[in-house]
């Protein structure tokens, strides 16, 4: 059954998933996060969205952001996405879709739940008994937002609740 069009509005975040088809894994390496991170260090930018908080995990992640005009939340994930593809795909040698369907996107509003939302995202790896700690895991927020990187390594925005 098709889905209908995405509820897009204007100062709301957004808890953004994807997964991997199939649950298929998306990372193996060093180099495939870097090279994700890198991508949406490129789109943010392309498609004024801020980012809040996120989290690479081998199957699928999470981001939360916001887009600064709401038609560019699906303009972000489209072309994060079909970049990440593309590289992944030719360093592989694999086609076709990497990605299992559209992306979810839950609307999430600037108040206590969007710090718990934060918390939830960065502390998936420790679920997953991946870490200890939500801190030792490389590949999400948590150490940026945390330790506060210096301002011109960073891939977070500042939070304006």
């Amino acid at each position: 059954m098709p889905t209908g069009p995405r509820v897009l509005l204007k100062n709301v975040c957004y808890h953004i998933i994807t997964r991997g088809n199939q649950k298929q894994q998306l990372f193996f390496d060093d180099e495939d996060y870097g090279k994700y991170l890198s991508t949406l260090r490129r789109y943010k930018k392309r498609c004024d969205f801020l980012l809040y908080g996120y989290c690479l995990m081998p199957n699928h992640i999470h981001l939360l952001g916001e887009p600064k005009e709401p038609k560019n939340l699906s303009r972000f994930m489209q072309g994060v996405c079909r970049s990440y593809t593309a590289s992944f795909n030719k360093r592989y040698k694999k086609v076709g879709h990497l990605w299992q369907g559209r992306f979810i996107s839950k609307a999430i509003a600037k108040d206590d739940y969007f710090i718990d939302c934060i918390h939830y995202i960065e502390r998936n790896p420790m679920r997953a008994s991946l870490v200890k700690s939500a801190s030792d895991y490389p590949w999400s927020s948590c150490k940026e937002r945390t330790l506060a990187a210096n301002a011109r390594g960073r891939l977070l925005d500042d939070m304006r609740l």
